[in-house]
């Protein structure tokens, strides 16, 4: 159960870097321009700013799982 978990998150974490995150319109504008390096960078800028969202529920997410699992030990 614990190496399922662990590939899991690997997996997942691993995901964000095969993923294409540029909308339709991005997409076009960027690639009439001749650098793709621009293309690049406004790709791992999504990337990046997409990251925060999940932290997030999953920083909620264990303290809510804690504070179950604490409450549970303590009845």
């Amino acid at each position: 159960m614990k190496y399922r978990i662990i590939f899991i998150l690997t997996l997942l974490l691993l995901l964000p870097s095969l993923a294409e995150a540029q909308c339709a319109m991005c997409r076009a504008v960027l690639e009439s321009e001749g650098s793709q390096s621009t293309a690049k960078g406004i790709n791992d800028g999504i990337l990046f700013l997409m990251v925060f969202p999940y932290i997030l529920m999953g920083g909620i997410g264990y303290f809510i799982y804690r504070m179950f699992k604490k409450k549970k030990t303590t009845e």
